[in-house]
C-alpha cells in the first residue's frame, strides 16, 4: 500500500505545481537541471500538500540569483534603444529581486529569428522578456517555453493565444484613441486630412493603435479624413520616404500620427517640406531626440511610459511567479504619459 499512496502523493504534487511526476522525482531527491523558479514552485506544492514537512533545504537550493533574458528588436527605435540600456543600468535593482538580467537585439519584423531568438533564451535563462510579434511561430515558441517551465512576459506589444505568463505595457487601442482626441483638438473644428506611419502591423501594439485612432474620428469627427496607413518599419530612413510622400501627395495634411518609433525621420521631412510647424504631430516615447522636437516645436504631443517602471514590473511578476503567486499579483496598470513642450519632466 505504501508504495502505490506514494506515486499518488507525487502526482498530486505534479497537479498542483503544474509540472511531470519526474520533475517532483528530481526536486525532492536534489538533482539538478530544474530550473530555479520550478523548483520553488514544486516545494511550495509539496510543503502546501503535506508531503514534505521542512521546505528550506529545497528553497535553499532554489535560491540562486535567478537568469532573465530580455529580447527587443533592433534598429533606429530610440525608445527600445533606451530600453535596453536601462537592463544594463539597473542591475543592482534586478539583483535586490535575485535576478541577473541581460538584453540581446534582434533583427526588427521577423518572426522566425524571434521564435529562434526565444527558444535558444529559453534554454540558459529562468524567464525571458520579449516585444511579441504577431505569428504562429512566435506563438509556438513561447508555447514550448511555458510546457518546458520557462515563463515568459511581453513588454509593450502583447501577443494573443498563448500561455504567456503576463504582459507589461499599455492598454494601446486606448492610447490610439488618446492620440486621435488630441489630434482632432488641436486640428480644431474644419474639414482636414491626417495620416498615420506604423512600424509595422506584426505589433499588435501598432495595430491597436491605429484601430483605436480610426474608431476615434469614425465617431467623433467625422469631417477629419483618415489616409491609409504607411509601414515605417521603425526605421528613421524609411519614416522619412513615407512622410516625404504624404506631404508631396497630400499638400493639406493636417496631422501626422507616428504610431511606432524613428520620429527624427519624419521631422526631416517636415522640415524640409516647411511644415514642421504647422503639421499637428503626435508620436510615442520620450527619448532625447523627440524631446528635443518637442522644444523646438516640430512635435505637439508624445505619449510615452515610463521605461524603468516597465522593467521593475517585469521583475516583480518573475519574482510573483517564483514565489507562485499570480504573475500580477500587486502589479498596477501601467499609466502612460501625456507629454507637451509645457510639462516636459
Amino acid at each position: 500500500m505504501d508504495k502505490p499512496l506514494a506515486r499518488m502523493r507525487v502526482a498530486d504534487v505534479a497537479r498542483e505545481a503544474g509540472v511531470s511526476t519526474a520533475t517532483v522525482d528530481r526536486v525532492l531527491h536534489g538533482r539538478t537541471g530544474v530550473r530555479a523558479m520550478t523548483v520553488e514552485r514544486v516545494v511550495r506544492a509539496a510543503a502546501a500538500l503535506g508531503y514534505i514537512l521542512d521546505s528550506s533545504p529545497y528553497i535553499a537550493q532554489a535560491r540562486r540569483p535567478q537568469r532573465l533574458v530580455f529580447l527587443l528588436p533592433e534598429g533606429s527605435n530610440r525608445f527600445l534603444a533606451m530600453l535596453g540600456q536601462l537592463v544594463t543600468e539597473t542591475r543592482a535593482r534586478f539583483e535586490a529581486f535575485g535576478f541577473t538580467a541581460r538584453v540581446e537585439f534582434i533583427r526588427s519584423f521577423n518572426p522566425a529569428l524571434l521564435a529562434r531568438a526565444l527558444r535558444d533564451a529559453g534554454r540558459e535563462a529562468d524567464g525571458v522578456a520579449f516585444m511579441a510579434l504577431e505569428h504562429p511561430a512566435v506563438r509556438e515558441a513561447v508555447d514550448a517555453l511555458a510546457e518546458a517551465g520557462t515563463p515568459t512576459v511581453t513588454l509593450i506589444s502583447d501577443i494573443a493565444n498563448t500561455r504567456r505568463a503576463a504582459y507589461v505595457g499599455l492598454d494601446n487601442r486606448s492610447t490610439g484613441r488618446t492620440a486621435g482626441s488630441l489630434m482632432a483638438r488641436f486640428i480644431g473644428p474644419r474639414p482636414a486630412k491626417v495620416a498615420m506611419i506604423a512600424g509595422s502591423l506584426s505589433y499588435r501594439a501598432h495595430e491597436e493603435r491605429e484601430m483605436g485612432f480610426l474608431h476615434l474620428f469614425t465617431e467623433l469627427f467625422p469631417s477629419i479624413e483618415v489616409l491609409g496607413l504607411r509601414e515605417g518599419h521603425d526605421d528613421e530612413a524609411e519614416n522619412y520616404r513615407q512622410a516625404k510622400t504624404l506631404l508631396m501627395r497630400h499638400p493639406d495634411l493636417a496631422g501626422l500620427y507616428n504610431i511606432g518609433g524613428a520620429a527624427a525621420g519624419i521631422a526631416r521631412a517636415l522640415r524640409e517640406a516647411r511644415r514642421d510647424q504647422d503639421v499637428v504631430f503626435i508620436g510615442h516615447g520620450l527619448t532625447p531626440d523627440t524631446r528635443a522636437l518637442l522644444i523646438d516645436g516640430t512635435m505637439d504631443v508624445v505619449i510615452t511610459q515610463n521605461p524603468r517602471a516597465l522593467l521593475m514590473d517585469c521583475a516583480a511578476i518573475f519574482d510573483n511567479i517564483r514565489a507562485g503567486n499570480a504573475p500580477d499579483l500587486n502589479i498596477g496598470r501601467p499609466v502612460g504619459e501625456i507629454i507637451l513642450r509645457e510639462n516636459l519632466p
